[in-house]
């Protein structure tokens, strides 16, 4: 049964999705990512169309990134930002749809690695991408979003950061994480052909790409796994009730809490992975209206 409390635009996403999912694999991977950008392309343009903010390349470390400026900068802070797609799919323009509400919201910069993906370029590639940049900016007052494969690289950037003494962000958000590559979890099994967005075949495939004869477990690849304490960011947890990956959004909430590390876990009745990503769905913007305020909360005098 679909909440009552849903709005007609997400309703109608539940109405017209279509189980089991397309299937991803190594052969169709490179029309996978053509499909996805093609088909994001114009909600990435209506965005841009609705609000004001620049869009710009620069390159940081060594790694290109987008660069996402609202019209007005309201803040002397600047927020890293993790796009998702598994480490095999994606790219900053395709996380424009969040990006720019986000900046907009913040009145902060945000600043997007284009971190190279698997199985091109397995794992450690996209986390050294995105360390680099990370130092780069390390100097300055920093939040962290992350989104799915996103939160997954902003919480193996901070225990690097943490191994080598390295400060961490001042606030962090993360949406629908994944942050267990065991794809582990309750939500897997149960929310398998609930969720419109992903697939338990979807991220076993991204898993194997990224992962390859490493030891999934390993903390720098399952951040879930790593030594956590209250010198860790404060921290707000997205998620969706048919979210595949809500079970390790709650697993990352308990784990922060239980280390003393302040944390809200916001669980959307009826939403789906990274619901935020549909500009259209009323509940994206309060979603990411509340993220904003989140990091304001924490990061109001810099």
């Amino acid at each position: 049964m679909i909440s009552n409390n849903l709005s007609a635009e997400a309703q109608h996403v539940l109405a017209k999705a279509n189980y089991p999912l397309k299937s991803r694999s190594f052969e169709k991977l490179a029309a996978l990512r053509n499909e996805t950008r093609k088909a994001i392309t114009p909600a990435v343009e209506r965005v841009l169309e609705m609000y004001e903010a620049s869009i710009e390349t620069r390159e940081i470390s060594g790694v290109s990134c987008v660069l996402v400026k609202p019209s007005q900068i309201k803040v002397n802070w600047k927020i890293f930002y993790g796009y998702g797609g598994g480490y095999v799919s994606g790219s900053p323009f395709e996380d424009l749809t969040i990006a720019v509400p986000l900046a907009i919201e913040t009145g902060a910069a945000v600043v997007i690695p284009d971190y190279r993906l698997a199985p091109e370029s397995p794992w450690p590639a996209a986390i050294d991408d995105g360390f680099n940049v990370f130092q780069g900016m390390s100097g300055e007052p920093l939040a962290f979003v992350g989104e799915s494969a996103g939160g997954n690289l902003c919480l193996t950037l901070m225990l690097r950061a943490k191994e080598l003494g390295i400060p961490l962000p001042r606030a962090a958000a993360f949406l629908s994480p994944w942050c267990d590559l065991t794809n582990s979890g309750d939500s897997v099994i149960n929310n398998d052909g609930r969720d419109p967005a992903l697939s338990a075949q979807h991220i076993n495939f991204a898993a194997n790409c990224y992962v390859g004869e490493h030891e999934p477990t390993d903390p720098m690849i399952s951040p879930i796994n790593g030594m956590f304490d209250k010198s860790f960011p404060p921290s707000i947890i997205t998620t969706g009730s048919r979210d595949l990956l809500m079970s390790q959004a709650i697993q990352l909430r308990d784990t922060l809490k239980d280390n003393k590390v302040p944390v809200e876990l916001c669980v959307w009745e009826d939403l789906w992975h990274v619901f935020e990503w549909d500009y259209r769905l009323p509940e994206s913007l309060r979603s990411i209206r509340q993220i904003s305020n989140w990091l304001h909360r924490y990061m109001p005098n810099f």
